[in-house]
């Protein structure tokens, strides 16, 4: 009965201690519960900053009495100012992606928040490469472009173009590429028709995932240079060439593109010389005169550039002497009947010595030899031409340079009676000229005397009876003189006479007078020559004296 009472009253102060405990656990603070009661915040929640620049950032709490708080950063970081529940810093020359942790204390709780910077770089430098620059027809060539300073990779995306037309694209969103460089390729097989076309490379670069915008790079513009040119260049030029004479020589590539850039230079040994070229489709040429100063074997070379490629031809050519042979007349000018002696000599430069012939002389002379030739002058060798001739063999080929000059035989007058008739009948009533025209080296003077007085012989005469008898021509040059009587008669019409036998007469008189004139008149230039002439003889005669 006594443990029944002593149980009961054991019951209610139990209560009363449990009581009290929970109430001393009540007021002892718990870590979970002061982790809930405060936060910890960062300014701004996400940061985008361009290489180099800096960064404003903010940490905060909402802890009423904080303890210890910062930032931990690898970043160069100044505290600009702060308060009881924050603090502001600055993040300098930021040049690589980090990641910033900010921290505040609570009631002996730590809490932070974490803060992911991206670094970028606008793609501000875009290269673009070509090999080569010059391509051959058919050969692949590579384009290449890098962009050397571009973050972050994953958001760039490189675009090769020729012209307008997009060749390759490529991004670096993989991230097994992020440790690559900022590099794209394409190779392209060489036609004509890509021949000075335009290839350029685009850089993109979309922010846009981390909220900003999207930059964009361009590279200079390179022009592409197809070429075609695979044969070498054939050499038109004579196998000879003769010593001071000018020569065109050419120079000519076939299957070439584009002709009309072959750039051509042609030597004769170190003597360069100025070509003058050309183009029509696929060909292109040059010309050039040449001329050799100096004999022997020499070489004519042309050479061919186009882009990177440069082609060469030689060939040879023998330059000889050869100048025409020397004619020697010992007297250009001599009298009929005397000796005239003729030379006809190779010229000292020509080598090796020629073989001469002289027009005339029965044989060739031995190489190296003068020719000779005398004869008598006649009369009939009064502008006989006198030929020396030489002949030279060079390098297989026979040369033939000749010489010509002309005998002038001075001789006295003469009348030969078919260009002097000694009877002539002239037809009453009909124009009438005296046909005299007489022979002599000087050409003769020719006066007519008739009746005691001179007949003028220039001017047609109406034909009368009056007109009948003898005239007295004489012909004189500085050799002599010479005279003649021509029997003139002059007949009337007969009666009865057609019209028609008139006409006929009439035609065939014009005719005889039109021949007349036309022979004197022929005759008549010789005259200025005769008086640059009459002195010649007589200074013979005076040598004779």
């Amino acid at each position: 009965m006594l443990r029944e009472l002593q149980l009961l009253d054991f019951l209610p102060r139990m209560k009363m201690l449990l009581l009290g405990v929970w109430t001393l656990l009540a007021l002892i603070p718990c870590p979970g519960a002061a982790e809930e009661l405060f936060q910890v915040s960062v300014h701004p929640n996400e940061a985008l900053v361009e290489f180099g620049h800096s960064l404003t950032v903010n940490c905060s709490t909402t802890c009423p009495d904080p303890g210890p708080s910062g930032i931990e950063t690898f970043l160069k970081k100044t505290q600009l100012s702060k308060g009881s529940q924050w603090k502001e810093f600055l993040l300098e020359d930021i040049t690589e992606d980090s990641v910033l942790q900010c921290f505040f204390s609570c009631a002996g709780v730590q809490k932070d928040t974490v803060l992911d910077i991206t670094m970028y770089q606008p793609p501000e430098q875009v290269i673009l490469d070509l090999q080569p620059e010059w391509v051959a027809v058919d050969e692949a060539f590579t384009v290449t472009c890098h962009v050397p300073s571009v973050a972050p990779l994953q958001s760039l995306t490189l675009t090769l173009l020729q012209g307008d037309q997009e060749l390759h694209r490529k991004d670096f969103l993989s991230l097994s590429l992020v440790s690559q460089r900022a590099e794209v390729t394409t190779t392209v097989r060489a036609h004509r028709d890509n021949d000075r076309r335009n290839f350029s490379c685009r850089a993109e670069l979309d922010l846009s995932p981390h909220g900003g915008g999207l930059f964009h790079g361009s590279s200079a513009t390179k022009q592409l240079r197809i070429f075609e040119f695979s044969q070498n260049p054939q050499i038109w030029v004579p196998s000879l060439l003769e010593v001071g004479k000018a020569e065109i020589v050419s120079c000519e590539v076939t299957r070439v593109f584009p002709a009309q850039e072959a750039v051509f230079r042609m030597f004769l040994e170190d003597q360069e010389l100025s070509p003058f070229s050309s183009w029509r489709e696929d060909a292109a040429w040059a010309s050039a005169t040449i001329q050799a100063m100096e004999t022997g074997d020499q070489e004519l070379t042309c050479l061919v550039s186009l882009g990177p490629v440069e082609q060469k031809t030689r060939k040879p050519v023998y330059v000889y002497s050869f100048p025409p042979p020397i004619l020697e007349i010992e007297d250009a000018y001599p009298l009929a009947g005397t000796d005239v002696n003729v030379t006809c000599l190779g010229h000292v430069l020509t080598s090796p010595s020629p073989t001469l012939r002289l027009q005339g002389s029965p044989n060739h002379s031995a190489p190296g030899k003068p020719a000779w030739l005398l004869f008598t002058a006649r009369e009939e060798d009064d502008g006989r031409t006198l030929s020396c001739e030489a002949s030279l063999e060079v390098q297989g080929q026979r040369l033939v340079r000749t010489t010509e000059s002309q005998l002038h035989v001075l001789y006295k007058p003469r009348f030969q009676e078919s260009r002097c008739p000694g009877n002539q009948i002239w037809v009453e009533g009909m124009d009438q000229m005296l046909a005299c025209i007489p022979e002599g080296n000087p050409t003769p003077a020719l006066v007519c005397v008739w009746n005691g007085m001179i007949f003028d012989l220039d001017v047609p005469q109406k034909a009368t009876q009056n007109h009948t008898g003898t005239y007295c021509c004489t012909a004189t040059n500085p050799l002599g003189s010479v005279s003649k009587d021509i029997t003139v008669i002059v007949q009337g019409l007969p009666e009865g006479i057609s019209s028609s036998t008139i006409f006929i007469i009439i035609i065939f008189t014009l005719g005889m007078a039109v021949i007349t004139v036309a022979l004197y008149l022929n005759y008549q230039p010789c005259k200025g020559n005769s008086r640059k002439r009459m002195h010649r003889p007589r200074e013979q005669s005076k040598d004779t004296s």
